[in-house]
C-alpha cells in the first residue's frame, strides 16, 4: 500500500520524502474519488426565473424578506472564500507538487471547487439575497490580498491535516446554512456539501496513511493544526462580526467544531490514543493536543447543559469554503 519509508529509522520519514512515501495512497484515493464523484451542472440549480436586470448605481434592496444575519453572513463569507481559489491552488501545488497523482488531485480538486463559486454567485445574483456591489468590492479586496498559509502549512503532513479539518468544517457549514434556506437554496448547498464531503474523505484517509508511514511527525502536525486551526476566509474584512452571526444562527461554533470535527475525526477515526512507538517530541505533542481538546470539550458541554449562547471560535477559527 505504501512506498517504503525513507529516513534514519522505520517510521521516521524525512519531511521531503513523505510525499513520495504516500504516492501510492494518493493514487488509490484519487481513483476512489473519481469512481464516486457525481457530475453536476451549476446552471441547473439556479432559479433563473427569479432573476432580473440590475440597474447600475441602484441602491441594494433584498427581494422579499431579508435573510437572517447569520445565514447572509455564511453565504457572503462562503463565496468570498471560494473566490480565493487561485491562491489556494498555488499553495497546494507548492506543497504537493504538480506531477504524479498529487498534481492530478490538485487540479481535479480545483475544478470541482470552482463549481461551488459559480453556483453560489449565480444563486445569490438571481435571488438578490446579498448586496452584489458590496460582494464584488469585497472579492476584489480579498483576491488582491492573496492567501498566507498558516502554521507550518508548507509541509506535506501539515497540509493534509489542515485540509482534512477545513473540508469537514466546510461541509458542515454549507449543510447547516442550507437548512436555513428555502428548498431550492438547500438543494444547491446540499450538492456543494456533497463535494466537500468527498474532499474531506480523501484528506482524512491520506492522514490515516501518513500515520502509518511516519506517526511521530504526523501527530506533531495534527497537534499544530488542531490548536492553530483557522479557515482561509479569516482575513475577510469584518470576519469577527460575521463569525459571531454565524455562531448565533447555529451554523458553526465551538460546540459544532468539537462534536462534529474533533471528536469523530481527530479523537475517533485517527485513534491517536492507540498509537505506539512515538518519539519524545510526538508524545509531548499528543499530550498537549489531548489537553487542548479536553478543554474544548468542557466548553461544548457547558454550552449544551446551560443552553448558553452560541460562541464563535477564536478569530480565524471558522469560515466555510474551498
Amino acid at each position: 500500500m505504501h512506498n517504503p519509508p525513507v529516513g534514519d529509522a522505520v517510521g521516521l520519514v524525512q519531511p521531503a520524502s513523505l510525499r513520495e512515501a504516500l504516492d501510492d495512497d494518493v493514487q488509490r484515493l484519487l481513483g476512489r474519488h473519481l469512481s464516486v464523484a457525481k457530475e453536476w451542472f451549476p446552471h441547473e440549480l439556479v432559479p433563473w426565473e427569479r432573476g432580473r436586470r440590475f440597474e447600475p448605481g441602484a441602491e441594494y434592496q433584498a427581494d422579499g424578506e431579508p435573510l437572517p444575519a447569520g445565514v447572509a453572513s455564511a453565504l457572503y463569507v462562503n463565496l468570498l472564500t471560494e473566490d480565493n481559489l487561485p491562491h489556494y491552488f498555488h499553495a497546494i501545488v507548492e506543497v504537493f507538487g504538480p506531477a504524479s497523482a498529487w498534481g492530478e488531485w490538485a487540479r481535479r480538486w480545483t475544478a470541482e471547487e470552482q463549481r461551488h463559486s459559480i453556483v453560489l454567485r449565480d444563486w445569490l445574483c438571481v435571488t438578490r439575497q446579498v448586496d452584489m456591489v458590496a460582494l464584488e468590492r469585497a472579492r476584489m479586496h480579498q483576491v488582491s490580498r492573496g492567501f498566507r498559509p498558516g502554521t507550518r502549512a508548507g509541509s506535506v503532513a501539515d497540509g493534509i491535516v489542515y485540509l482534512t479539518l477545513q473540508e469537514l468544517a466546510t461541509r458542515i457549514a454549507h449543510w447547516n446554512t442550507g437548512r436555513l434556506l428555502e428548498p431550492e437554496g438547500f438543494a444547491m448547498l446540499k450538492r456543494v456539501a456533497a463535494d466537500e464531503n468527498l474532499h474531506f474523505l480523501f484528506y482524512r484517509d491520506l492522514v490515516t496513511a501518513a500515520l502509518e508511514v511516519d506517526p511521530s511527525r504526523t501527530v506533531e502536525a495534527i497537534d499544530r493544526q488542531v490548536r492553530a486551526f483557522e479557515m482561509p476566509g479569516a482575513e475577510i474584512d469584518g470576519f469577527s462580526a460575521h463569525a459571531a452571526a454565524i455562531a448565533a444562527a447555529g451554523i458553526y461554533d465551538f460546540r459544532v467544531h468539537y462534536e462534529q470535527v474533533l471528536a469523530p475525526v481527530v479523537m475517533g477515526h485517527w485513534a491517536l490514543g492507540a498509537l505506539e512507538g512515538l518519539d519524545a517530541e510526538a508524545e509531548q505533542a499528543r499530550d498537549r493536543l489531548f489537553r487542548w481538546v479536553a478543554r474544548l470539550q468542557r466548553v461544548a458541554e457547558r454550552m449544551a447543559s446551560q443552553a448558553a449562547p452560541a460562541a464563535p471560535l477564536a478569530q480565524g477559527a471558522y469560515v466555510p469554503s474551498a
